[in-house]
């Protein structure tokens, strides 16, 4: 069963670790669109009160993936058409933050990236699936933090979570294609870096291009049996 690194909830609320729990189960498809998800059964099965188990439903909502009523949480989930379209918004906040990324931080964000990237390796090393996802997201992250905008940066923090929880289900599949796939990804994010730190707008937009097709490529192997819901 896919969890959530335990990088990423040491410092999260119980809110929060359910809510991150749940997403993994709507996209595994093991809590399937049409479900209904009700406080007291969640609350019975994570032991736990009423309160942080509706926190959770509140986050699931804000991400689109369940839809609250009166009579419990109608679950909407995520085909693949709605985690493309994240991916847009990805592609979208990524090219801007690092055509802002300033010149005069870019020794600093170089060393942070190659120390990330070298954690990644030691984490494909070991076979540690949740320690890789956890590092590239934190890659892409830290970029979109040294552009220094708020905005972007609280847009990003609002779907933060979700990314992370498509990123450990693709990151599956990527162990699964054996270590040179590993490998691939690894250095996809190298190129990411050498166009950042090139200033060349040119090299930095064809860079995220090329990542986010490679990415889509990936997604529609990890979520191959996704279809549209109608409510």
């Amino acid at each position: 069963m896919l969890q959530f690194p335990e990088l990423w909830t040491k410092n999260t609320s119980l809110g929060e670790r359910i809510a991150n729990d749940l997403r993994l189960r709507i996209l595994e498809n093991e809590i399937k669109p049409g479900d209904i998800l009700s406080e007291n059964r969640l609350a019975r099965q994570y032991g736990t009160s009423r309160s942080p188990v509706r926190d959770a439903l509140k986050a699931l909502s804000h991400d689109g993936l369940i839809r609250l009523e009166r009579m419990g949480a109608y679950v909407s989930g995520m085909d693949l058409r709605d985690i493309h379209e994240l991916y847009d918004v990805r592609e979208m906040i990524e090219n801007f933050a690092q055509q802002r990324v300033s010149t005069d931080h870019q020794e600093q964000l170089s060393s942070l990236l190659n120390q990330i990237i070298d954690k990644m390796e030691i984490a494909a090393k070991y076979h540690n699936h949740s320690d890789f996802a956890y590092f590239d997201l934190t890659f892409h992250e830290e970029i979109i933090r040294h552009a220094n905008h708020k905005r972007i940066m609280n847009l990003w923090n609002g779907m933060r979570s979700l990314i992370m929880a498509v990123i450990i289900v693709t990151t599956e599949d990527v162990f699964a294609h054996g270590p040179d796939h590993v490998a691939w990804v690894i250095n996809k994010h190298r190129k990411i870096m050498h166009s950042l730190l090139s200033g060349n707008r040119q090299n930095v937009e064809q860079s995220v291009m090329t990542y986010f097709k490679d990415s889509k490529r990936t997604l529609d192997k990890s979520f191959p049996t996704s279809e549209s819901q109608s409510d």
